[in-house]
């Protein structure tokens, strides 16, 4: 399993994607994963997400965006110190493929700024590897 990390304006953001080998079906190229994000601001001002713009792009370079208000039906305030870890799920039609995104922040002060998902690869055992 492997962790992704990025920082921005110290909102560290760390995403643990997961294949779901008992939600895809590979005769029908579904394929489905979980990912685990947590969201830690370790900045001094108090935030809050309230939009989400991801993009989703499978082995064949079909890219697909994904937006809309907060994260899982919430739009968490996140202290100095706090955090916030929720757990989604991506379907594709390949055995792999990448996403990444941004989280739009506002302090209270109503500064807005895009917080950045690290990319992640999403990987399946049905992915053929070729080394040269």
């Amino acid at each position: 399993m492997s962790l992704y990390s990025a920082t921005t304006q110290g909102i560290r953001i760390q995403v643990t994607p997961t294949f779901l080998a008992e939600q895809s079906d590979a005769a029908n190229d579904d394929y489905v994963w979980s990912y685990t994000v947590e969201i830690e601001n370790n900045s001094p001002v108090t935030v809050q997400l309230t939009a989400r713009r991801w993009q989703i792009t499978d082995r064949n370079g079909i890219t697909q965006i994904v937006q809309g208000a907060g994260v899982v039906g919430e739009q968490p305030i996140l202290h100095q110190g706090d955090s916030f870890t929720y757990t989604s799920g991506c379907p594709l039609s390949t055995p792999s493929g990448l996403m990444q995104g941004t989280y739009r922040m506002v302090t209270l002060d109503g500064e807005v700024f895009e917080a950045n998902i690290p990319a992640f690869s999403l990987d399946s055992p049905f992915e053929v590897r070729v080394m040269n």
